[in-house]
């Protein structure tokens, strides 16, 4: 009997060591699945198109902004159709583009229409003339009434005898549209040429000794065959556009509906265009920034 009840202690014994080694061996190592069961997160990359359209004296500024914006996100192309401030509006407002963009304030029948407005950047209107004449200087008044056709040789304003040729924007233009806001000559100027784009009124200038024209600084930088003359004594620069002492100024407007979101692309692009990171290349385009 001692050794039967022996016996049966001996394999309990036996059996409790064995489960105990069997489940040290089976436990599992919850740590490491859990973070090999993880999923890895990645961040989404940027694609799709983004079409602009409107104003010619854009062109620096969205091309400048564009070209780095596709730069840093590859997987976006940016368009842009030189069609004239009030075409770009007109793309904007029936959605055949996504930003309009326009070189003039948007008009209350326009935003009460379901656009909006955010300003990029500012822009001088530069008042240019030949290369060769010997004006250097003209006031507003003298400006309106040379584009009104009440003054009409330049010996009137200080050079040489020769019949003014007033050269000018398209109607629609928005450089056109500031350039005569501003002078009080809305409707009212005599224009020997009307051109489509601002390059075209640079080289129409350019090309006649008795011309006078208007077009965007950042078009006439660098431009030998111009020149702009100063108004009222204050020449159109960088500096003097953002303090306002230039009087001849403009803004540059991004346009979108109000009431049609867009896309993940032109959001993301249009907000680096309004960010403090696009103001470098704002100002090298010939622009004054605005974002702060």
């Amino acid at each position: 009997m001692k050794k039967t009840l022996a016996f049966v202690l001996t394999a309990v014994m036996s059996l409790s060591l064995l489960a105990g080694c069997g489940s040290k061996t089976t436990a599992p190592d919850n740590t490491d699945s859990t973070n090999n069961d993880q999923p890895q997160q990645t961040e989404e990359k940027l694609s799709g198109s983004v079409s602009t359209n409107g104003s010619t004296s854009m062109e620096k500024v969205i091309g400048a902004l564009s070209e780095q914006f596709m730069a840093d996100n590859s997987g976006v192309s940016v368009t842009y159709d030189p069609t004239g401030s009030g075409a770009g509006i007109e793309a904007a407002s029936n959605g055949s583009a996504d930003i309009g963009l326009a070189s003039r304030a948007l008009k209350d029948e326009e935003k009460a229409g379901g656009l909006a407005e955010t300003v990029v950047a500012l822009d001088g209107i530069a008042v240019i003339v030949n290369a060769g004449s010997k004006v250097e200087d003209l006031s507003v008044e003298q400006i309106a009434k040379i584009f009104t056709g009440e003054i009409t040789d330049w010996s009137e304003v200080g050079g040489e005898a020769g019949k003014i040729s007033c050269i000018g924007r398209e109607a629609g233009s928005g450089t056109r549209d500031g350039f005569e806001s501003i002078t009080g000559t809305k409707d009212a100027c005599k224009l020997d040429q009307e051109l489509t784009s601002t390059g075209g009124v640079i080289e129409a200038v350019a090309g006649n000794a008795n011309a006078i024209g208007y077009a965007s600084l950042s078009a006439v930088e660098g431009k030998d065959t111009v020149k702009a003359v100063t108004v009222g004594g204050v020449a159109c620069t960088e500096e003097t556009v953002l303090d306002g002492s230039y009087a001849i100024q403009r803004p540059f407007v991004l346009v979108t509906k109000t009431d049609a979101p867009l896309s993940a692309a032109a959001q993301a692009f249009f907000d680096y265009a309004t960010s403090t990171a696009a103001n470098d290349l704002i100002k090298a385009a010939g622009a004054v920034p605005v974002a702060k």
